[in-house]
């Protein structure tokens, strides 16, 4: 399993359980653009829209620091011969929506920008975004593993910072159209039960009683509309 398909595998366990996009087996094109947009998603308030577009129309990071978080993304979650990289599904844009949505991100997030402008100088004379892909690689290898028994408030500042900017972008990822697809999830489908296979009541000798089954619901008719009298008497 390559690093892409271990990211998949832990974002899919850890999202199966919340997200109920579709009930229909699988993503409308109308509906993935409304969770790529982000501004106008089902069951939002007006209050809550009128946030949303408040934070659309600031601008907390600069085009410096945009431009990094590019680089940054795209090094953290790169493109495949499949699918494009986190930048290309826009998580520079969601990390700079959630720098205004929760300002607590806000000096962890600049100030690890920062570090990186100034681990980058101290070590290669350039700033982050203009080094080769192999010395970026080579100062993150440095940020980017922390040790599980150490409680976040004592490890170092770039550490925890890294670990932030990762999380957030998988999360701008794996819920754009791009990382929706990748995952190959379908959204939330019924099941359909038949009964017990013949084979197992037989070899139980038991059976079902015909009075009882006609009772059941026919799952050849399971999308068939109900029709209804004036009334209110169902009649099919």
């Amino acid at each position: 399993m390559d690093r892409r398909e271990s990211l998949k595998s832990i974002v899919l366990g850890s999202l199966a359980g919340s997200f109920a996009l579709s009930c229909k087996g699988e993503l409308e094109e109308q509906e993935l653009a409304v969770i790529a947009d982000g501004a106008t998603v089902y069951g939002r308030t007006a209050e809550e829209k009128a946030i949303d577009e408040q934070l659309y129309a600031e601008q907390f990071f600069n085009e410096h620091e945009m431009d990094t978080l590019r680089v940054l993304c795209a090094l953290i979650l790169p493109a495949n011969s499949e699918f494009g990289s986190a930048t290309d599904a826009g998580s520079p844009d969601f990390i700079e929506f959630m720098a205004k949505d929760y300002p607590a991100f806000q000096q962890r997030l600049r100030g690890g920008l920062m570090w990186l402008d100034h681990e980058s100088n101290i070590r290669f004379e350039k700033e982050f975004k203009f080094l080769e892909e192999l010395n970026q690689k080579q100062l993150l290898d440095g940020i980017a593993y922390y040790d599980y028994d150490t409680p976040s408030s004592k490890r170092p500042f770039e550490v925890n910072f890294f670990s932030l900017v990762r999380n957030l972008t998988l999360t701008g990822y794996f819920t754009s159209e791009m990382g929706i697809k990748d995952l190959g999830y379908k959204g939330n489908t019924p099941n359909v039960w038949d009964g017990v296979p013949q084979e197992v009541l037989d070899k139980h000798g038991v059976s079902y009683e015909k009075e009882w089954l006609a009772k059941c619901i026919d799952q050849s008719k399971r999308a068939d509309l109900a029709q209804w009298d004036d009334e209110g008497n169902l009649l099919t």
